[in-house]
């Protein structure tokens, strides 16, 4: 057993598996494509070195790749971080430190992967998911509500297609605005790299909290949605690319920390 498998065995607790999936494969690829435009140069190389150039790219779907493997049977509940509604501030930033006892390990799982990398930043498999949980960390449905599994059980029709809101803000958005990875992460950078000071200066408290609030805003919407789907990517693609950029620029600053 690896040093990773190890100590995530048993830092991190087993739940129910549930079904999920994060961005999709092409908004993993965003992230992580931002996030690689942003490494600085010695941090580019020492991750080229262990992944293969661009590779983190490449690999930021692994983690979903190998759910169906037992070689990290726990790895299922890394991937969400669960709120419960009505939440005041205070509750919301504690879950930073304080992981709670239900509802996912994300936040636990990252932590955890963060310091594998700092005690051994040659480990691929770490490495691999820090890639992959950052994207799932600032996908909204990924630090939803528990009760409806993160959107799983709100069902809805997209584009007349039975779907649920989890689908929707893992691919369904993305896929309607039809760029390639590489694509998308251009135009991300075109869009927001103004605000890149801004985004590096956020604290996570900040960070989680307003992603806790776009939940809210997410849920509130539904409840009133005439189930136009031109008009809800119109509302909310924006939201969907913030998330994106600011997911990679988090994902930068972690690997220049550790590689740098």
């Amino acid at each position: 057993m690896t040093k990773l498998r190890f100590f995530l065995l048993l830092a991190v607790l087993c739940l129910p598996a549930r079904p999920l999936w994060a961005w999709g494969k092409t908004g993993h690829r965003v992230v992580a494509q931002v996030a690689y435009n942003h490494l600085n140069c010695v941090a580019r190389f020492r991750v080229d070195k262990i992944l293969g150039k661009q590779g983190m790219v490449y690999a930021a779907n692994w983690a979903d790749e190998i759910k169906s493997d037992t070689i990290y049977p726990n790895s299922h509940d890394w991937h969400y971080q669960d709120f419960n509604p009505g939440m005041d501030d205070s509750s919301v930033v504690a879950t930073l430190s304080h992981y709670p006892a239900e509802g996912g390990n994300l936040f636990r799982a990252l932590d955890s992967l963060a310091a594998v990398l700092r005690h051994n930043p040659k480990d691929s498999d770490a490495l691999r998911f820090v890639v992959h949980l950052m994207g799932d960390r600032f996908c909204p449905m990924h630090t939803a509500h528990l009760d409806d599994l993160g959107g799983n059980r709100v069902r809805l029709n997209w584009f007349k297609q039975p779907s649920n809101l989890h689908s929707v803000w893992d691919d369904g958005i993305i896929s309607y605005v039809g760029y390639s990875y590489s694509e998308y992460a251009e135009y991300l950078e075109l869009k927001f790299g103004a605000r890149k000071r801004q985004v590096r200066k956020m604290s996570w408290a900040e960070i989680t909290l307003a992603n806790y609030q776009l939940c809210n805003h997410i849920y509130a919407y539904q409840e009133s949605w005439d189930g136009n789907c031109y008009r809800y990517v119109y509302d909310f693609a924006p939201a969907v690319d913030w998330q994106l950029y600011v997911g990679g620029i988090r994902l930068a600053m972690l690997l220049n920390e550790i590689y740098g």
